[in-house]
């Protein structure tokens, strides 16, 4: 039984220690974060679509059509 009491009070004393504890991130921490990672992440989307669009698919497109343009 005394083991018992021991647990319990070591538990309680531990919840206490966790609801008092003021270190740790915050609500705004966690939202700036995903906030900065969105925005990261769109101007990286951003980029490469422009990088596809100007750079790539022309050059692509063609290289196709000549492909399957075959006059021999």
């Amino acid at each position: 039984m005394l083991i018992l009491q021991i647990k319990a009070v070591q538990f309680l004393e531990k919840a206490q220690k966790t609801v008092l504890n003021r270190r740790g991130e915050g609500f705004v921490d966690t939202a700036v974060k995903i906030l900065i990672s969105v925005v990261v992440g769109a101007l990286v989307l951003a980029g490469l679509y422009l990088l596809f669009k100007d750079t790539i698919l022309p050059t692509l497109t063609d290289r196709i059509k000549n492909m399957f343009n075959y006059t021999g």
